[in-house]
């Protein structure tokens, strides 16, 4: 069983929407980070946007004012909307969680990774 699993994505033209999804009920209930980053091809792996324990979020510049994180902790779920994409969002996204758990017990989780492919 996967303890972090994705879902959404897909294929839209640019300017369109997608949303993202991240459910990571099998963790241990700490407190936690919840992040998304995403790798395009014949690139590394880059930071999209992070929701802290404290529910405060980050993004990077390129998505700014162009995505959404939120969380559901009862459900342990994190999503990424994404509006006005563009082909420069094409990229495979993945989610990670940062859990912890008590002093020096860190653990971080991955999902598995969706295709986001967007055509100009």
């Amino acid at each position: 069983v996967r303890p972090v699993v994705q879902s959404g994505g897909g294929s839209v033209q640019a300017g369109g929407s997608l949303r993202l999804s991240c459910e990571y009920r099998a963790l241990r209930k700490c407190e936690h980070e919840t992040a998304w980053y995403r790798q395009a091809p014949g690139k590394e792996r880059e930071f999209v946007s992070i929701m802290e324990n404290d529910g405060s979020a980050k993004y990077a510049d390129s998505v700014k004012g162009r995505f959404t994180i939120s969380r559901h902790n009862a459900e342990a779920t994190v999503n990424l909307q994404m509006n006005s994409l563009n082909a420069e969002d094409t990229a495979m996204y993945y989610c990670k969680i940062d859990l912890y758990c008590g002093h020096s017990d860190h653990a971080g989780y991955w999902g598995q990774g969706t295709q986001v492919t967007v055509s100009s």
